[in-house]
């Protein structure tokens, strides 16, 4: 028999879904190149990330944005850096992700601008905006507004795109941050669909959307999740998020046409759970995690992008990119994936599972609506308490081995990496000079402008932010004046205000059962007797714009559990924010946690600000993602003890800075 007429065999294959990697850095012309490069390799898509000044609404020479220009993205500072960015590149014929969420209206003002330029309607163009802000008080710490604020902002942005972007999806929510941040399936699914009903409701509130357009509304509103490595729990997990989210839209939007209440959704896989002990592990992570979000045709991806084996360690190169692209490739074009119907259909295994989880996610989405919505669940600390408390469990199960990591807390033996040896460049190198250039061409940009236009547009935006006006028209005008991403964020800000999001450290202490806290708190007790302090006081500090607290709030929680006391002021702090909170506080240990690559220029600041004040002799420790060379450099600096993904035992870590502070005081 012809092959083609088995049993069961779709007539014709399934599309493949759309494949990207998630590509920026050093500044719009190098990822132009890359952009290129990838689309050249048969990439079908772009996503495209930029860098943190960018995401919080600074320009590169702002003094928050100081070692952080081009350093986890592309830097975008106004109109001449997004046609650098897209130069050559037909954005009427691409499908591009833009991971942008407080300034999302204004990164799609400068994306329209640049298509109408290159000679295309905005109606033509298609992609998606994330615009998720509320995951970012949780998780990625990149918000700038009040909530109330930034679901403006994002039903503004979702009604414009209704008219003139019909083919554009103006929001993206985001459970994979969720996950990230410690969510169990459950948590993911039930918090990610409030977000979603926030701003359903947002739109349907607003007065700018007829309630019969809600069903293309709906129809628009995709979403953006995480696979872990448990990959049938998480088609189990895809399958409930489509049947709960056809339900709510429903009954909740009253939308009647079941395409229009097709859950959509693209993933990237779980980046976090890469590790940087025996990396070459982290390809297998990623296939069976790509699996998760591919194997069921009935809850299959429509965007698929992958992260490099060498996350854990740095930057990625063109060539790792590479290599994530063509697993895809591999799974959709040489295996027989897309030829069948849904191989979970009838199954009494993925049936149980997938009711369980309705379950357990209608049950937290309930609640948080009897909260008032998920906005009031921010502002209470209740969601961002939950997630702390649920990653707390996470690592405690990581610790004592019963979550079991190959390579990590299992099976540690290991023969030397070729990925990482000694002379392998294992990962892409920022320039140093990319941030001065940057710095150095957008205050050239202000001063080739006309100013009069400049401040016209921007006295616009603030009246129109006043009142219950569309932003967009306003944001349209700034992009065209010349105004620069941190002006547009800085006259929102003097009208809207900024905000700080609870830090979750009210959470549960998890490690109860660790038998060695005992003896740590005994330690913490002795030290703090012998300083003749009532209790040794620890400083954790983010400095600069890196919103990726999971870790620190970790060792927070932990170090509080062990009988620290914790002062933690969360996110996006100066120097000498941080400085001038170890003096008042009087601390015993300053430890720092930098995520994004910034370190060699965010902790020297720190150490020469304590130097300045007098503390030259407080002790600081450093955790992040740090490569061994940039390590040595730190510890010649000045720092006590540097911290990396491969310290994963919490307990140990805080041991370590009982064990700092005794030496930093000349005690045995």
């Amino acid at each position: 028999m012809d092959e083609k007429g088995l049993p069961g065999r779709l007539p014709e294959r399934d599309r493949p879904w759309v494949m990207r990697t998630y590509a920026g850095h050093s500044s719009a012309a190098a990822t132009n190149a890359l952009f290129r490069r990838n689309l050249a390799k048969g990439q079908t898509g772009l996503s495209v990330a930029f860098d943190l000044p960018t995401q919080t609404g600074y320009d590169p020479d702002h003094e928050l944005a100081v070692g952080e220009v081009g350093r986890v993205g592309v830097p975008v500072a106004h109109l001449g850096d997004m046609r650098a960015l897209f130069d050559g590149i037909p954005l009427a014929r691409m499908n591009t992700s833009m991971t942008i969420n407080a300034p999302a209206m204004w990164l799609l003002a400068l994306y329209g601008t640049v298509a109408t330029e290159q000679g295309w309607t905005a109606s033509m163009l298609a992609g998606t905006t994330q615009n998720d802000i509320i995951k970012e008080y949780l998780s990625r710490g990149t918000h700038i507004f009040p909530p109330a604020a930034s679901l403006r902002l994002t039903a503004d942005v979702v009604a414009h795109a209704l008219e003139a972007m019909p083919r554009w999806n103006p929001v993206n929510i985001c459970s994979y941050h969720l996950q990230e941040a410690g969510a169990t399936p459950v948590q993911e699914v039930g918090f990610a669909l409030a977000t979603a009903v926030a701003v359903l409701d947002a739109v349907r509130d607003c007065g700018q959307v007829p309630a019969e357009r809600m069903g293309d509304v709906v129809q628009r509103l995709s979403f953006f999740v995480n696979a872990g490595v448990r990959f049938v729990e998480e088609v189990a997990k895809m399958r409930a998020f489509g049947a709960l989210w056809d339900e709510i839209t429903r009954d909740r939007y009253g939308v009647t046409d079941p395409k229009q209440r097709r859950f959509r959704y693209g993933v990237q896989v779980n980046s976090l759970g890469l590790t940087e002990a025996q990396p070459e592990n982290n390809i297998q992570r990623i296939v069976l995690e790509m699996l998760g979000v591919t194997l069921s045709r009935d809850a299959r991806a429509r965007a698929v992008q992958l992260p490099a084996w060498n996350e854990a360690l740095g930057l990625p190169r063109p060539w790792d990119q590479q290599w994530s692209l063509r697993m895809q490739q591999v799974l959709a074009y040489e295996s027989d994936l897309l030829e069948y119907p849904d191989l979970f259909a009838g199954s009494h295994v993925m049936t149980a599972l997938v009711d369980g989880l309705v379950a357990g996610a209608r049950t937290e989405l309930e609640k948080v609506l009897e909260m008032g919505g998920v906005v009031a669940a921010v502002e209470t600390g209740y969601l961002k308490s939950a997630l702390v408390a649920s990653l707390a469990q996470r690592r405690h199960r990581m610790e004592v081995g019963s979550d079991v990591v190959v390579g990590v807390n299992r099976f540690t033996e290991t023969e030397p990496s070729p990925l990482t040896a000694t002379g392998a460049e294992a990962i892409e190198q920022v320039d140093p000079a990319v941030e001065a250039d940057a710095a150095i061409a957008v205050r050239r940009w202000r001063a080739e402008r006309d100013a009069a236009a400049v401040d016209a547009a921007l006295a616009r935006l603030q009246a129109d932010a006043a009142s219950t006006t569309n932003l967009m028209p306003a944001t349209l005008a700034c992009v065209r004046a010349g105004v620069t991403t941190g002006e547009w964020a800085g006259a929102l800000r003097q009208v809207f205000g900024e905000y700080r999001a609870p830090t979750g450290l009210t959470a549960t202490a998890a490690a109860g059962a660790d038998p060695g806290l005992a003896a740590v708190r005994q330690r913490v007790v002795a030290t703090a007797r012998d300083l003749g302090a009532g209790r040794l006081r620890l400083l954790v500090g983010k400095p600069g714009l890196d919103g990726h607290s999971n870790g620190a709030e970790q060792i927070a929680v932990r170090a509080r559990d062990a009988g620290f006391e914790v002062i933690y002021q969360g996110i996006r702090l100066t120097a000498g924010q941080i400085v001038a909170a170890a003096v008042e506080e009087d601390v015993d240990l300053v430890g720092l946690s930098v995520l994004s690559g910034s370190h060699l220029a965010a902790v020297p600041a720190v150490l020469d600000g304590l130097r300045a004040a007098g503390r030259g002799d407080l002790p600081v420790v450093v955790g992040g993602i740090i490569p061994a060379p940039d390590a040595e450099q730190l510890r010649a600096a000045g720092v006590a003890r540097v911290f990396t993904p491969r310290d994963f035992a919490l307990t140990g870590v805080v041991d370590e800075l009982v064990t700092v502070i005794r030496e930093a005081n000349g005690l045995t």
